[in-house]
């Protein structure tokens, strides 16, 4: 081969996209057989099927039905992932558990997957599984009234785990993130009715690794009526150097958010709390919960109420105080340093500790737009308006508005936009 042809072709290979990746098509028997070639008009009928046979670059589109779930061992790349989703428009239901573990959709050591678009209910563990893997994205799924959990992931760096909805777990957790995965991103999903925790991440030391999830991100999620059986609205078990915010938390059963360490290699040290509206049940415990030394905590602009008797914002240890930066927050006049045994008000709190300079005690009534129809938007009159920290780690609210809209960046998950925009169908 000549120079000139060798330099060609070498150009050709750089610039084809995706070489020798293939759309495969599955649909319900009778239109759909295995001995199919898995095309549009001739669709393989089973997941199993395209999970034994996809390659780097290939996706897998899902017609609309009922079908059994996969056991996945083959990844992508970061040039060429494997995409597996639902057919555009239709919603495929995974009706039985995969061949290999008691799971929906199970990725096991598969890297660069997307799974998107499916509907996964009543598994015996999880909806979806993922381990031992890295960039796989889990989005726009539907999860409801499996055994376990919703989802759940081990081991695996840079998750990207979006728009979900996972509710009523029967025995822990809506999201479960786990053994070291650092780097996850949780973000715009709709978390509710799990009998433990909403999002539960846990570097849980006992299976190997360094026990410590880092970096991760858990943003724009609503998460409500949780807990029932212990935990917390977003659970951080040897959490470090993550960002919380713009999170919806209201009528949990157990704690709101909480950082501590118990499984974890370490304490859950050095996270930003942001912009997080939490709202406790009468049954609760408390809104920001704060233990085992998870030092330089910082906490700034949340919405932290309590319909407990007693319990109230902020319950955190002594050995958590250093380094902890609390300040901007619309709270109740509660808060303590040892479990609830004695509680001091905001003023005390601010006496004893220095923090909170700038918060100020709210009520639900005061706040929001409609708090007894759960619209925990911020009403016109709020005293949270303009008042809170401007942070450029926050650039803007739940829904995605820029913040500020006002004077002033405002408390709480949402920032309100302006008449105009209200007049027009915000509300």
């Amino acid at each position: 081969m000549s120079t000139l042809s060798a330099c060609l072709t070498a150009v050709l290979f750089v610039f084809s996209p995706l070489a020798g990746a293939t759309t495969y098509y599955i649909a319900p028997a009778p239109a759909g057989n295995d001995g199919n070639p898995g095309t549009l008009n001739q669709p393989w009928a089973t997941l199993q099927h395209a999970a034994d046979r996809v390659q780097p670059g290939d996706s897998v589109e899902v017609r609309a039905g009922n079908y059994a779930g996969a056991y996945f061992e083959t990844s992508g790349t970061a040039a060429q992932p494997i995409v597996i989703e639902a057919y555009p428009g239709e919603s495929p239901a995974i009706v039985d558990d995969n061949p290999t573990t008691p799971d929906g959709i199970n990725l096991e050591g598969a890297s660069y997957m997307v799974v998107q678009g499916f509907t996964v209910n009543g598994r015996t563990r999880a909806g979806i599984r993922a381990v031992t893997c890295e960039h796989v994205t889990i989005r726009n799924n539907r999860m409801d009234q499996n055994g376990v959990w919703g989802i759940l992931t081990g081991f695996c760096d840079d998750l990207l785990i979006e728009d979900n909805v996972t509710s009523r777990s029967a025995e822990q957790h809506g999201i479960y993130v786990g053994n070291s995965g650092d780097r996850p991103v949780i973000r715009g999903n709709v978390i509710w009715g799990n009998h433990a925790n909403g999002i539960h991440m846990n570097g849980d030391a006992s299976q190997g690794g360094d026990g410590i999830i880092s970096g991760a991100i858990v943003e724009r999620n609503v998460i409500y009526d949780n807990g029932l059986g212990g935990g917390s609205g977003i659970n951080c078990d040897g959490v470090q150097d993550s960002l919380i915010r713009n999170n919806l938390i209201y009528d949990e059963h157990a704690s709101g958010i909480s950082l501590y360490q118990i499984d974890g290699g370490g304490p859950s040290t050095g996270n930003r709390v942001l912009g997080n509206t939490v709202l406790i049940a009468s049954n609760g415990r408390w809104a920001l919960n704060i233990q085992d030394g998870a030092t330089n905590t910082t906490a700034r602009n949340n919405i932290l109420w309590n319909a407990h008797s007693y319990r109230g914002s902020i319950d955190i240890s002594p050995d958590s105080l250093p380094g902890f930066s609390g300040d901007y927050g619309a709270v109740m006049d509660r808060f303590t340093t040892d479990g609830g045994d004695s509680v001091m008000t905001l003023a005390e709190w601010q006496q004893a500790t220095g923090q909170d300079a700038h918060s100020f005690v709210g009520t639900p009534a005061s706040l929001f737009a409609n708090a007894g129809a759960n619209d925990y938007r911020l009403s016109a009159t709020s005293p949270a308006l303009d008042v809170g920290e401007t942070r450029t780690d926050v650039p803007t609210d739940l829904v995605g508005l820029g913040r500020p809209q006002g004077a002033d960046f405002d408390i709480g998950a949402f920032e309100r936009p302006g008449d105009a925009i209200f007049a027009n169908g915000f509300e």
